[in-house]
């Protein structure tokens, strides 16, 4: 029997098992099994806890950052490896928390390894806080087709640790007219696919300073997801270079799943985007693996 718990962040939802010592390797079709919503427990990922100095990709973080004592390998629910997980790092990083695995007071921050490099979580007033990093216009301005769309439409790829592809609707009618049952397709195909953001901005754009995007995502090797927090600040940066240099640095970023929050802010290493939003550990149980 294996113990497991389920989180979710905006409904983006995930099975988490802890493995401190890595000893408990998922192959791809277990992790697959235990992400079915019929057959499984259900979820759109698997967030392992195991510490970085237990696997390779932990070493990597150690030394980016030696405070980085947790890793979160994260699997999509088709069992495939994925780099990162904004909503999955808050949901991470709030079961070491309940867990009694790490601590997180005002002021402070935790350090969390994952394959796209050390994230950095603060409490927020909406729940946490990842500084996820540095990001970069991936370019190739790929067309995206979609059920229920007319004609292709063109995207903006964007890199915040794993690929996108952000695509600008032309309103609330066409954004819930979307069919994500079927995959959407890009031109030309990215080598490692990417998620795939649908995105109308608010009307009015800004509102108290603050920038307002409404969004639907087709995550790769997911389907459909109710939210997706890196999906969350790429949309926010695509919508903010297409508005130009007037354009805010805070914005609200609302799925199905909620809102969450995008936030931009000079580093040392380049200008640094940060998620924010609630985290929530629903049940535990045990399962018993094939």
């Amino acid at each position: 029997m294996v113990a497991f718990a389920k989180g979710h962040g905006t409904g983006n939802d995930f099975v988490i098992i802890e493995d401190a010592d890595g000893q408990a390797g998922f192959e791809p079709d277990q992790v697959a099994a235990l992400c079915d919503r019929h057959f499984g427990i259900g979820g759109d990922g698997l967030l392992r806890v195991v510490r970085s100095t237990a696997l390779v990709e932990g070493a990597a973080a150690l030394a980016e950052n030696p405070a980085a004592e947790w890793f979160m390998d994260y699997r999509n629910a088709d069992g495939s490896v994925a780099e990162m997980c904004g909503n999955g790092v808050r949901v991470f990083a709030h079961y070491l928390i309940r867990s009694g695995l790490a601590e997180l007071g005002a002021g402070e921050t935790l350090h969390i390894g994952t394959r796209a490099g050390v994230r950095a979580v603060t409490l927020a007033d909406n729940g946490y806080e990842v500084d996820m990093g540095t990001w970069r216009i991936a370019g190739g301005e790929p067309l995206a087709r979609a059920a229920g769309l007319g004609v292709p439409r063109p995207g903006l790829g964007i890199d915040v640790g794993n690929p996108h592809v952000v695509v600008a609707l032309a309103s609330d009618a066409e954004l819930a007219g979307l069919d994500l049952v079927h995959s959407p397709e890009l031109a030309p195909v990215p080598e490692n696919g990417a998620n795939i953001e649908f995105v109308v901005p608010g009307d009015p754009l800004v509102q108290d300073g603050v920038g307002r995007v409404r969004m639907r995502v087709f995550e790769r090797g997911v389907g459909e997801t109710l939210s997706c927090g890196t999906g969350v600040v790429a949309s926010a940066l695509a919508v903010r270079h297409w508005a130009g240099s007037a354009a805010p640095d805070t914005w609200e970023v609302e799925v199905p799943g909620g809102t969450l929050g995008a936030r931009m802010f000079p580093g040392d290493d380049g200008e640094h985007v940060a998620l924010s939003g609630s985290a929530q550990i629903v049940f535990h149980g045990e399962i018993e693996l094939a």
